[in-house]
Formats: structure tokens, C-alpha cells, sequence
């Protein structure tokens, strides 16, 4: 079958009705009710599934072989609710309890921000609080936006306010561009998370940041969520807030790469807006860090990068 035929799923995967004997999984969230800029990121899923399809299975970089090793299917999309934002956070977090009675590592495909806050209410029930490793150009620890608690800009602080993360374990990477206040970036440290700007990531290498990390985490349970917004808009300008200054696609593979080893209980690739890049190019690189994802899941083997 030509790449450009097929089942639209991620990576071609066979479409499941659950997640029974699987041990990763693929999701979708079409939502961008909890957008406050450009909206858009109700295609992400649609067009990160077809760009898909250029990806083949053995990563030759680490040696991964995701499909030899795992149970892997494209378990489909939430079915969300356009016009409440609320009713679809909770539809969201039904839908992860019920997909997590299975033994399962789910790999979500946004859909804007909001959608980490419902996965992680899930996650958390059945890990207990989680290590986080948070890859974003914005902190989104807001209390509010425009008077609301549950939107793109807030999934952290409520995560926090609801005990879901293992705090001295929070890890911001790549946050940058204006602010209200120092608290936008402040209040994470004052939490005891760590907090690193992009301008500390300009012009070198990730692979030292992520070893520390990686040590400093150990074996407790990891959640990773990947905004696109993380990279430079050079990369990835299909998003809804870009912010120059951002990280590159080979610090990406790095930091991705380097939690082979982590405990990794679910991860997450938002914010990819398709109008805003005709070229697709932003959905193939969510594409690949989703595969990069996968093949950093506990039952793979790599060889060291």
C-alpha cells in the first residue's frame, strides 16, 4: 500500500474500539475551545495522522523497534463538546479512567493545552502524582483567564491545585518571549519546580539538561507534554502563540530521546494549528515527536545516543 493510501490513523496503526491488550496507544482531542489567541488546534489530530503515513517503524537513530516490542493501535478521538469547554474537560477525563482500566500508555494527540489537565486527573488516580516534564514556550500556571479557571493557559495550576504532580519533579523547558509580571515564570519556581528559560538552551545541546533530569526523577511515575509552541517558529509555525527565540527540531529529538530509561506513564503533542501552516510541516514534526514518544516507553530497548 503507497504512504498516501490507507487507514487515515496514526501511522497507519489499526483503528481499536478500546484499548484492550494494547500497550500504547494513540489519541485524539479535536479541541480548541480553550484557545486564547488563533484557533485551529481542532485540526490538529486530523493532520498530524496524515503526515503521519512519511513515518516508518525502526528508528535509526536509537534503535528503536516500537512495533516489534509493543501492542501498539490508534484508539481514535474524544468525543468532545465544541461549545463547552467544561463538559469537555470532564468527557476527557471519563474517557482516560476508562481507557486506563487497561494496562496502557497513552500518547495524545491536541488539540489545545486544556487537554492535559483532564489526562492528568486520570493519570494521577491511577499513578499517583506524577513527575512532569513540561516542554513549552509559555508556563501556563495562570489562576484565570478572563475570569475562567479551565482554559490553555491554566491545565498547571490546576494540576497543581488538585495535588496531580509530584512538584519537587516539575520540569519547564523552553519558556520565553513577554510576560505580565515575573510571577508568569516565578510562581512555577516558587513551587519548586525547575524552570528553564529557552535564552539558557540557545546554541548547545540538551543531552546534559535531560541526563540531570532524568537522574533527579528516578523511577517515579513521568508525564510528558510537548507544545509545539516549544519550537522556534522558523520550525513550527502552524501554532496559535508563536514566540521567537524557541527551541530547535534537534533539541526536540534530544530531549525526547533522552527520557529512554523513565518510568513514562503517558505524553502528550499539543497545539498544532493546521491553518497557520499550509505546508503540513508543523503536523509531521508533532507527527514524529508522538513516534519519538513511543519509542521511548518502557518495553522499547535503544541503543545509546
Amino acid at each position: 500500500m503507497p504512504r498516501f493510501g490507507g487507514p487515515s490513523t496514526m501511522m497507519r496503526l489499526p483503528a481499536c474500539e478500546d484499548a484492550s491488550g494494547l500497550d500504547a496507544c494513540f489519541v485524539g482531542i479535536p479541541l480548541d475551545v480553550g484557545t486564547s489567541n488563533r484557533s485551529g488546534t481542532r485540526f490538529g489530530p486530523r493532520q498530524i495522522r496524515a503526515e503521519s503515513s512519511m513515518l516508518r517503524p525502526f528508528n535509526m537513530a536509537t534503535g528503536a523497534e516500537p512495533f516489534n516490542m509493543m501492542q501498539v493501535g490508534d484508539v481514535g478521538d474524544v468525543a468532545i463538546n465544541t461549545f463547552d469547554l467544561k463538559d469537555s474537560v470532564a468527557r476527557i477525563a471519563e474517557f482516560y479512567h476508562q481507557l486506563l482500566v487497561h494496562d496502557v500508555v497513552p500518547l495524545t494527540m491536541g488539540g489545545d493545552h486544556t487537554i492535559t489537565y483532564p489526562i492528568l486527573q486520570a493519570i494521577a488516580k491511577k499513578h499517583g502524582p506524577v513527575a512532569l516534564i513540561h516542554i513549552d514556550a509559555h508556563a501556563d500556571v495562570n489562576d484565570e483567564m478572563f475570569g475562567e479557571k479551565i482554559a490553555h493557559g491554566t491545565p498547571f495550576r490546576r494540576a497543581f491545585d488538585d495535588g496531580l504532580l509530584n512538584n519537587p519533579k516539575v520540569y519547564q523547558i523552553g519558556l520565553r518571549g513577554t510576560g505580565y509580571s515575573p510571577d508568569d515564570f516565578d510562581w512555577a519556581r516558587k513551587q519548586g519546580w525547575t524552570v528553564v528559560q529557552a535564552e539558557e538552551c540557545w546554541g548547545q545541546s540538551l543531552k546534559p539538561l535531560i541526563r540531570k533530569i532524568k537522574d533527579e526523577i528516578g523511577d517515579t511515575p513521568t508525564y510528558i507534554t510537548y507544545d509545539i509552541d516549544s519550537l522556534d517558529p522558523a520550525f513550527a509555525p502552524g501554532t496559535g502563540t508563536v514566540e521567537i527565540g524557541g527551541l530547535t527540531t534537534w533539541q526536540a529529538l534530544e530531549l525526547i530521546r533522552g527520557c529512554a530509561g523513565l518510568n513514562i506513564v503517558g505524553g502528550d503533542l499539543v497545539e498544532v494549528s493546521p491553518p497557520y501552516d499550509p505546508s503540513g510541516n508543523t503536523a509531521l514534526i508533532g507527527a514524529n515527536l508522538l513516534y519519538e514518544m513511543l519509542c521511548v516507553l518502557p518495553k522499547n530497548k535503544l541503543n545509546p545516543t
